[in-house]
């Protein structure tokens, strides 16, 4: 080759090389960002791609303790029994994630949990018990008794499909039967991906679904010293420590997870989050747990770290008081509102009239409001949305039941009256005598 041709070849190469770093350069960083060798190992082939196209996923995932251990995508995302088969880039994955994924190398949680109201109860609350199999209901009603062999929830017939998904299906799917035959989802408290147990003692977590005019625990819980204290001292705590060595140095004030499910320093931890309390709060007219001192014992075990046993003894007291007075109002609306309906004045179709809605709104909501508040320490949920709410609407549906017999008497007295013979010389006499 001649110096002129071999000149030639090599500013056409040059320009090539440099043609392409700048072609390269301008490419989206995305598309040219490399996982390095060690995200790789860990998450198999999986990070190459999602890194361009869901690459939060592999943020999220970096983040976790599930990272820290070597656990890889595959782990989590390969099918278990009774999941349908995918596949994904020449991978197997699972069509569909559920708590069985967890259950593998998580079992005693699981099992923890599927004994809580998290599982089969919070889903048949709102569905009844269609969704599940003869073994499931059997398994659940042994635990709580009449949580899942039960109708449907009246006001998701008149709701409908659009406020039942959107609304009520988005806490309750805890516990959602899967078609692998698992129920609920673990990602409903600890995120997909991140997998973290920091985010699960959270008290925003659970305030997902407990918050609200009907089970006001998150708002509850910030009013409380517990929360004020949480939220002062939040950057100065340990929320990763592991549940089986938490401690009070880790955690020196609660949230929702220490007092109903943490480990706190020699306490058993636990996913049954109902392991730890003594009353039905929720229910209309509350009564003791099956397993009520049990349940007071495992709870004021954890008071104790921080509280003296007078002074815890004063408190459950003090709120067990509450439920009495509480129950006391609700009983005596209750009382009316069976009344009306046995006496044939209110349909039996429910949430048709509007008496059932203030009944229900009485103890729904500040029945539910009051008792929460009085175990939680929040004064004005007592006070204001409890103790309030109940006894200015049981004056209103104390009217409104008085105006219903009212109505019913004067149209009973009607046709009565109709029928009565006129009197000689009454004044319809002497309107026919002219």
């Amino acid at each position: 080759m001649s110096f002129r041709g071999l000149f030639i070849a090599v500013l056409i190469s040059t320009a090539m090389i440099v043609s392409a770093f700048m072609i390269q350069s301008k490419r989206p960083h995305v598309e040219v960002k490399r996982p390095t060798a060690d995200l790789v190992k860990a998450n198999g082939k999986c990070a190459e791609c999602h890194l361009h196209e869901t690459s939060a996923v592999i943020h999220e995932y970096e983040m976790s303790r599930h990272n820290e251990k070597g656990v890889n995508c595959l782990d989590c995302h390969q099918p278990t029994k009774g999941q349908e088969p995918l596949d994904h880039k020449g991978f197997t994955i699972t069509k569909k994630l559920s708590s069985a994924n967890c259950q593998g190398c998580h079992p005693q949680q699981y099992d923890e949990y599927l004994k809580s109201r998290h599982a089969a109860p919070a889903w048949a609350s709102v569905a009844g018990p269609g969704d599940f199999t003869a073994e499931q209901i059997a398994f659940s009603e042994a635990i709580h008794k009449g949580a899942v062999d039960r109708p449907a929830h009246d006001l998701t017939k008149i709701e409908g499909v659009a406020a039942v998904n959107k609304g009520c299906r988005a806490c309750h799917d805890v516990g959602k039967p899967n078609a692998d035959g698992s129920i609920g989802s673990c990602t409903a408290c600890h995120a997909r991906h991140v997998a973290s147990v920091e985010l699960a003692r959270l008290p925003e977590t659970c305030g997902q679904c407990h918050m609200g005019p009907d089970h006001s625990q998150l708002e509850i819980y910030h009013e409380s010293k517990h929360g004020v204290l949480f939220n002062a001292q939040r950057a100065t705590m340990n929320l990763k420590a592991r549940p089986e060595k938490l401690s009070t140095s880790d955690m020196p004030v609660p949230t929702c997870a220490t007092c109903h499910m943490s480990g706190l320093e020699g306490e058993k931890f636990t996913h049954d989050v109902t392991q730890r309390l003594s009353y039905f709060l929720f229910a209309t007219v509350s009564d003791r747990r099956p397993k009520y001192e049990e349940g007071k014992k495992n709870m004021q075990a954890i008071c104790l770290k921080c509280h003296t046993s007078p002074r815890i003894l004063q408190f459950y007291s003090e709120a067990e008081g509450v439920v009495k007075s509480t129950n006391t109002l609700v009983k005596e609306a209750k009382t009316i509102v069976d009344g009306l309906h046995k006496d044939g004045l209110l349909t039996p179709e429910p949430f048709d009239e509007p008496i059932e809605y203030l009944y229900f709104d009485l103890w729904h909501y500040g029945g539910r409001t009051a008792k929460h508040g009085a175990y939680m320490g929040g004064a004005d949920f007592v006070q204001w949305h409890g103790y309030y709410e109940i006894v200015s609407k049981l004056t209103e549906l104390k009217k409104g039941a008085e105006e219903l017999r009212a109505k019913a008497a004067a149209k009973a007295d009607a046709p009565k009256a109709a029928e009565e013979p006129r009197k000689p010389g009454g004044q319809g006499d002497a309107a026919s005598a002219e």
